[in-house]
C-alpha cells in the first residue's frame, strides 16, 4: 500500500513541488548592456540620428524583446538608464500580451516566455508524467523505438549545460532559473546573456506582482501602443479577471498580479477519496441542474499549463476537478485531472486489487534487480520506449565499472531507467516493458491491444485511461443502473471507458464511440466484439457529431446515461514542448467539442445548458 502521507516514493522525485511556478523576487542589478556581444541582428541601427551598437538591441531581443518594441523603446527614453529601460519594455510587453489574449493575436512574434512547470530533458527534474499524447515517436532499425539521443554531441551539449547551471547558481541564482534562462536562450548562449535573462525574468515577476494601475502604466504606453484601444483592452481584461476570478487568459499571470486562475497540485494525489484511504472526508455539493443523469466524466493529463484547468472547470459547470495519482492504486505513476458529476460517496474498488509495487506485479524480476536501484513504482506509462542503443549503452557502462557500480554510472543507469521505465531483466541488462506488461500495469485484459503493430500499442496504451481508477469512480453507477447504462464516448481511445464499467459488471446497452484512430478503433471494436452485446455505433471525427445527429440518437435510444471521455492531451502534456498551447491547441482544442455534445445531450434531455 503506497504512503498515503506524501507523494515521496520515486515517481515523484522529478516533479516540482510548487508546480513549476517561481517566487518573485527583486532583480540584481544590470550589466552593462553595451559591452560587446554575439550579433545576430546585421547591421548597426539608426535612432534619433543615434547610430546604436548592434550588440545593445541585441542584448534585449536574446531576452525575449521583439526588436521593434526595443527600438521603440529606446526612441522613446533613450538607453543610458538600463533599469529603466527593462521597466519600459515589460510594460509594453503586458499590454502587448493582453492585445494578443484579447484579439487572438499578437502585435508581434516574440515575447518574453515564462516557464511554467517546463519538463525539460534534465535528468534531475524529469517528470515522465506528463507525456501521454504529447511525444511523437520516431523509429530505428527496430521498428518501434524512439531514436537514440544520447549522442556525444548530446552528451557534450549536457555537459556544458550543467557547468552553466553549476555558475549560476554560484552566482546566486536558483537551479530552476537557471534552467529556465537555458531553456529561453539555448545552451549556447553566453553565460552573460543568461544572467540578463534570468534578471530580466525576476523584473518581470514583480512587474506582475505589483498592482498595476492606471496612473502606473503611463500616457508614453498609451501613445505609443494605441491609446484608446489599449485602454479598452486593459479595461476588458479587468472585467475578464473579476467575472472569473482570476487571470482572464489562461496561463497567462495576471496584470494585477492576482493568481486566482493557478490551481494547485493537491500531495498527495488521491482525489476526493480512494480505497483505505484514512485522510480527511471530502464533500461537495452540486446544484440541482448539475446533476445526473445523464452523468459525464471528462479527463485530461494535470499537468496541463497553467490556468488550463481553471478553464476545463468553468466551461464544464465549475465543478471542481479530482487529482489522482495512479500510482495510489496501481505499479505506475498517472496523474490525472477528472471532471465529473458522479457522486463521490459509496464509491468500491474493483477486486482483486491490482498490484501496487513493481515486484508484487512482476515479481520475475526482482532477481536481477540491483539493490542500488530503490524504484518501488514505475513513472508514467509513455506513449514510445527507449531504444535497443540506449539499453546497450547502458550494458556497456555497467560491465566497465566496479561492482558495484560507481555513484556517477549508478546516477546514469538510474536517470535512464526512471526516465524511460526500464526493469531488469538480466546481469547489468535493461529493457523495456512489453506491451502485455503495460496492458497488465494499467488495468486492460491481457492481449488487448495485440493484432496491431508494436509502435501503436505502446502509443495506445501511453494515451489510455488507467482502468482500475476509472471503474473506481465510475462504481456508482452500478446500483443506479441495474439493467444497464447507454453511453456517449468521446475521444473513445481503446476504450479504457468501457473496459472500466464491462469489469464493474456493467451492461451497455449502447455505445456511440467517436475516435478518429484507425488503430484504437480496431483495438475497441475487437474487444467489444468478444465481450458485448450491446449497440455499438462508431463515429470517426468528432465534428461530424453534429447537434442533429445527436438529437437523432437521443430519440432513437432515449438519451444517455454517461458521456464520457478525455479530449487529446498533445497540447497540454508538458513534454510537448514545442505546441504546448493549452486548450487553444489544434488537438487539445477538441475539448470544446466535448463540452458543446454534453451541453446540447443535457438540454436535450431537460438538464442544464450553459
Amino acid at each position: 500500500m503506497a504512503g498515503w502521507t506524501s507523494d515521496s516514493d520515486d515517481s515523484d522525485k522529478f516533479e516540482w513541488d510548487n508546480d513549476g511556478v517561481a517566487e518573485p523576487s527583486s532583480a540584481p542589478a544590470m550589466r552593462n548592456f553595451d559591452s560587446p556581444g554575439p550579433s545576430t541582428l546585421g547591421s548597426n541601427e539608426w535612432i534619433n540620428g543615434e547610430v546604436l551598437p548592434t550588440s545593445l538591441i541585441e542584448r534585449y531581443v536574446v531576452m525575449g524583446f521583439p526588436k521593434e518594441m526595443v527600438m521603440k523603446s529606446i526612441k522613446e527614453i533613450g538607453h543610458s538608464d538600463a533599469d529603466a529601460l527593462l521597466e519600459l519594455l515589460l510594460t509594453y510587453k503586458a499590454l502587448d500580451d493582453d492585445d494578443a489574449g484579447g484579439n487572438n493575436h499578437s502585435t508581434s512574434g516574440c515575447i518574453l516566455p515564462v516557464v511554467e512547470d517546463d519538463d525539460d530533458l534534465d535528468f534531475e527534474n524529469w517528470d515522465g508524467d506528463d507525456d501521454a499524447g504529447g511525444r511523437e515517436s520516431s523509429s530505428d532499425d527496430s521498428g518501434y523505438e524512439i531514436d537514440d539521443y544520447l549522442s556525444s554531441d548530446f552528451l557534450r551539449e549536457m555537459s556544458e549545460r550543467d557547468e552553466k547551471i553549476k555558475s549560476l547558481v554560484n552566482m546566486g541564482f536558483s537551479e530552476d532559473e537557471a534552467n529556465e534562462a537555458i531553456i529561453r536562450c539555448g545552451v549556447d548562449a553566453d553565460i552573460c546573456v543568461l544572467v540578463d535573462s534570468v534578471s530580466a525574468s525576476r523584473v518581470a515577476e514583480d512587474c506582475h506582482s505589483r498592482n498595476l494601475s492606471d496612473h502606473q502604466v503611463t500616457d508614453r504606453c498609451f501613445n505609443s501602443f494605441g491609446g484608446r484601444k489599449k485602454a479598452r483592452l486593459m479595461e476588458e481584461s479587468r472585467k475578464k479577471r473579476k467575472r472569473y476570478g482570476g487571470g482572464g487568459q489562461g496561463n497567462r499571470p495576471s496584470l494585477d498580479g492576482s493568481d486566482e486562475d493557478s490551481m494547485p497540485l493537491p500531495n498527495p494525489m488521491v482525489g476526493f477519496n480512494l480505497p483505505g484511504y484514512s485522510g480527511p472526508s471530502v464533500t461537495r455539493m452540486l446544484s440541482k441542474l448539475d446533476t445526473g443523469p445523464p452523468f459525464f466524466y471528462y479527463e485530461n493529463v494535470a499537468r496541463a499549463p497553467k490556468g488550463e484547468w481553471a478553464k476545463i472547470s468553468r466551461n464544464l459547470f465549475d465543478i471542481q476537478p479530482e487529482f489522482v495519482d495512479s500510482l495510489h492504486l496501481c505499479a505506475a505513476a498517472r496523474k490525472r485531472g477528472y471532471i465529473h458529476n458522479l457522486p463521490i460517496e459509496n464509491r468500491s474498488p474493483l477486486l482483486p486489487l491490482p498490484p501496487k509495487t513493481i515486484f508484487e506485479a512482476f515479481p520475475h524480476y526482482k532477481k536481477w534487480w540491483p539493490s542500488w536501484d530503490t524504484r518501488t513504482h514505475l513513472n508514467c506509462l509513455q506513449t514510445c520506449v527507449a531504444s535497443a542503443k540506449l539499453t546497450d549503452r547502458i550494458q556497456r557502462a555497467l560491465v566497465s565499472s566496479s561492482n558495484p557500480p560507481t555513484k556517477s554510472v549508478q546516477k546514469y543507469v538510474m536517470d535512464e531507467c526512471k526516465k524511460w521505465n526500464l526493469v531488469w531483466v538480466g546481469k547489468n541488462k535493461v529493457a523495456p516493458l512489453e506491451p502485455d506488461e503495460m496492458e497488465y500495469i494499467l488495468g486492460f485484459p491481457r492481449d488487448h491491444t495485440r493484432g496491431v503493430g508494436k509502435t501503436q500499442r505502446y502509443k495506445s496504451l501511453g494515451n489510455s485511461f488507467q482502468v482500475d481508477t476509472v471503474a473506481y469512480h465510475l462504481s456508482v453507477l452500478r446500483r443506479m443502473f441495474p439493467n444497464g447504462v447507454r453511453v456517449l464516448s468521446l475521444f473513445t481511445g481503446i476504450g479504457g471507458g468501457e473496459v472500466a464499467l464491462h469489469k464493474l459488471g456493467i451492461h451497455m446497452r449502447v455505445v456511440v464511440s467517436v475516435e478518429i484512430g484507425e488503430a484504437s478503433k480496431k483495438i475497441f471494436k475487437s474487444w467489444w466484439d468478444q465481450t458485448q452485446t450491446g449497440t455499438l455505433i462508431e463515429i470517426t471525427d468528432v465534428k461530424s457529431l453534429t447537434n442533429d445527429r445527436v438529437a437523432s440518437f437521443i430519440s432513437q435510444f432515449g438519451g444517455f446515461d454517461l458521456v464520457i471521455g478525455g479530449s487529446p492531451c498533445n497540447n497540454l502534456a508538458g513534454s510537448n514542448r514545442h505546441h504546448r498551447d493549452g486548450l487553444e491547441g489544434k488537438h487539445s482544442a477538441l475539448f470544446y467539442d466535448y463540452v458543446r455534445i454534453l451541453n446540447f445531450v443535457k438540454s436535450a434531455m431537460g438538464g442544464r445548458r450553459m
